[in-house]
């Protein structure tokens, strides 16, 4: 699929037009508590008109050394916009409970600025190191903390589904996931891969969202 029709069919879904499956969905799934009210969806004819996203979105690529957050204002009827963006920078030779703690930090300053709406996070991929494992899991739970301190709806995606939704293709490289992402925001600066990857669950949790705040049963 070109990138132009599949860019037509994201404004399509945006705007809450049906969409026919054509398209794979992400499934999400809250960790949180904390619902701001239900979406309603409706049939239309030949399929489902599934109520479009409202409000915003901070995305979050957790990572010890360079965490990406990104968040995203998103209405019926236009493309989705940028509003900030950064990259959490921990040198290495700071320890380990200070880059959590800038994690932290750096979340809480982004909802304490902005009244997000979702917090959309990329989930943990298998890792055969267990220190691996235990570093990215502590980021995620800075994070993760973080929001639900503000008491803010936590959804997770995993990175095939943010690639299928976003990209179109489940084994994007990380130069297309920049610049698909880019084009759909309609951003003129070169966005950093962390921030783009934070950027990209946000988009792919507006994209996949099914009217519902609650957690799925």
């Amino acid at each position: 699929m070109g990138r132009a029709s599949l860019r037509k069919l994201w404004a399509a879904k945006l705007a809450g037009v049906p969409d026919g499956g054509t398209l794979p969905r992400a499934s999400s799934r809250p960790t949180g508590a904390g619902s701001s009210g239900v979406g309603a969806t409706a049939a239309t004819g030949g399929g489902i008109m599934r109520t479009p996203f409202r409000g915003l979105v901070l995305g979050i690529d957790p990572s010890l050394r360079g965490t990406g957050l990104a968040l995203i204002d998103f209405a019926p009827g236009r493309a989705p916009l940028l509003l900030r963006c950064r990259t959490v920078r921990v040198p290495p030779r700071e320890p380990f409970p200070v880059a959590l703690a800038e994690i932290h930090r750096a979340v809480e300053s982004f909802l304490a600025d902005f009244d997000a709406r979702h917090v959309a996070l990329e989930q943990t991929i298998y890792v055969q190191n267990f220190q691996t494992a235990q570093i990215l899991g502590a980021a995620r739970g800075a994070a993760v903390a973080a929001a639900a301190l503000r008491e803010k709806p936590i959804f997770e995606y995993p990175p095939l589904r943010v690639k299928q939704a976003v990209v179109g293709l489940g084994r994007a490289s990380k130069e297309q996931m920049v610049r698909t992402v880019m084009s759909l925001l309609g951003h003129g600066r070169t966005l950093a891969a962390d921030e783009a990857d934070a950027a990209g669950v946000a988009l792919c949790h507006a994209f996949t969202w099914r009217g519902d705040d609650r957690a799925a049963g």
